[in-house]
């Protein structure tokens, strides 16, 4: 048995304890199971394809029981899990397939189909569909308990995960995430958020994201604690399951809470067990804060990015309304700094970019050296967001320096849409800025320049950005410009962009 291997631990602690509770049949998943799975899963994939540390397992699927089976793998035999975004175009999905170069890829069976039309996917040397590996897994658990995989190459620095993010450049990087970032995001949470094995959660998160992993459910999984496993989100069957099952705590983004009290059932709910819900991706609105704790659910809000924790700071509930707009101050194993742009810290109150420090932070991005040393110096994680800290040391975001707006809890950075759409024939250049939305937060604005002679219409546009990208980054706003607004350096002004209507 491993350090790494927490699975294992809870089959001795707490064997017949709940892990998981697959929302779509039903079933129950105790500790004990999940071990069994995975050692006799890890096992196959040792004698059966050679896999082992740092070999890749790209997974293109839905929350499911598999995955959760597969981390467990990941522990004891040292792969990478790769999650790819089912919601990304084909074109978007072959890149990341090809950079991460994975020895197995393991697609749910109606992805199939998109699989296939990239390149890197027959590139693939093993492949399983979902039901393939649910098939493969049943006749597995079938067989006597074996002894726990043992791998005693994995240190605190192998990576558990690759997670892509999308790129500030045209193509989206690969963050590096350990073992010992799984550690410590853990006992951040935990110790900000008081998690024990008694806790239940939903995580209805896609996969893909490192919110979908590690902000409650890999915590709560090396807690001992239990987890609603669904597939997507559903403001009315989230408000029944937080009374029929007892749910204590709930991760979500700002766009999910919104929908669930606009529903029928919302004012009808007790959630008598809540604590209080974690919230993150973007600022909450007061009246949707006032809403929660006219209910009598308190309301923690937070900030963290995928290539640190990803949970970074927490503000307490008591504190929601006192500090509206803050994102609290950091957690318990992380450092952090405030500094101008000449580099020098800021001490105090001030404003500047934030720059993070520990041992949650990412060791770098996957093939990419030259990211990898932009962003991280002497340890200091550059977020590329400023912030300003108050005389009590609350922490606010107030700018990002690398344009990213949230759209619906989803990061879309500016220039890799506007790489896509400069590949367009007649498209001459173009310039994409956030805008705030009603529904989404925010959505994207786009300003382009169209080619001479060019007839091209706004649903020419949308239509090309349906065939090429996924929907939550295809802008909602088009407008035609005859050229763009530049600064005295000749670059974009962003600036001027936001006063054009």
């Amino acid at each position: 048995m491993n350090n790494f291997d927490w699975f294992s631990k809870w089959n001795i602690y707490s064997p017949n304890s709940i892990a998981i509770t697959d929302f779509d049949n039903g079933k129950l998943y105790s500790y004990s199971e999940l071990n069994h799975s995975s050692n006799q899963l890890a096992e196959y994939f040792r004698s059966e394809y050679k896999l082992g540390l740092g070999d890749r397992v790209a997974v293109l699927a839905e929350n499911c029981i598999e995955y959760v089976i597969l981390f467990g793998v990941a522990q004891k035999l040292g792969i990478i899990l790769i999650p790819l975004n089912y919601r990304l175009a084909a074109q978007e999905l072959n890149y990341i397939i090809q950079n991460s170069e994975p020895l197995l890829i393991i697609v749910q069976n109606n992805f199939i189909e998109k699989a296939k039309q990239t390149a890197g996917f027959a590139n693939v040397k093993f492949k399983l569909t979902l039901d393939e590996l649910s098939d493969l897994q049943k006749e597995l658990s079938s067989q006597p308990i074996s002894k726990n995989i043992k791998c005693e190459q994995i240190t605190e620095d192998s990576p558990i995960f690759i997670l892509y993010t999308s790129g500030t450049t045209a193509f989206p990087k690969g963050a590096l995430y350990t073992h010992k970032m799984l550690f410590w995001n853990s006992i951040n949470t935990e110790l900000r958020l008081n998690i024990t094995s008694d806790d239940k959660s939903i995580n209805c998160a896609p996969p893909f994201h490192t919110g979908g992993w590690n902000v409650l459910f890999t915590p709560f999984l090396h807690h001992g604690a239990h987890t609603i496993l669904m597939k997507n989100f559903d403001s009315e069957l989230i408000l029944k399951i937080m009374d029929e099952q007892e749910i204590t705590i709930w991760w979500a983004v700002p766009t999910m809470l919104k929908m669930i009290t606009e529903s029928e059932l919302f004012t009808k709910s007790e959630m008598k067990k809540l604590r209080y819900l974690i919230v993150g991706g973007e600022a909450l609105p007061l009246e949707v804060i006032n809403t929660w704790h006219n209910k009598g659910v308190p309301i923690r809000q937070g900030y963290g990015l995928t290539e640190v924790g990803p949970n970074v700071t927490s503000l307490n509930q008591e504190d929601a309304t006192r500090k509206l707009g803050s994102i609290g101050t950091p957690n318990f194993y992380i450092q952090t700094k405030i500094v101008d742009e000449s580099g020098i810290e800021i001490l105090g109150e001030g404003k500047g970019e934030f720059l993070l420090k520990g041992p949650n932070v990412t060791p770098g991005y996957w093939k990419n050296e030259s990211d990898t040393k932009a962003t991280i110096k002497d340890g200091w994680f550059s977020t590329g967001d400023v912030v300003m800290r108050d005389a009590e040391g609350f922490l606010y975001v107030v700018d990002r320096l690398k344009n990213m707006y949230i759209s619906g809890g989803e990061n879309v950075y500016p220039a890799e849409v506007e790489h896509m759409l400069r590949l367009h024939t007649e498209i001459d250049d173009v310039a994409i800025i956030g805008v705030p939305d009603e529904k989404w937060g925010e959505v994207g604005k786009a300003f382009i320049v169209k080619g001479k002679n060019s007839n091209l219409k706004e649903e020419d546009v949308r239509n090309y950005c349906l065939e090429k990208l996924a929907k939550y980054k295809i802008p909602k706003h088009i407008k035609f410009l005859e050229i763009l607004p530049t600064n005295d350096s000749g670059k974009i002004d962003r600036k001027k962009l936001k006063s054009i209507e």
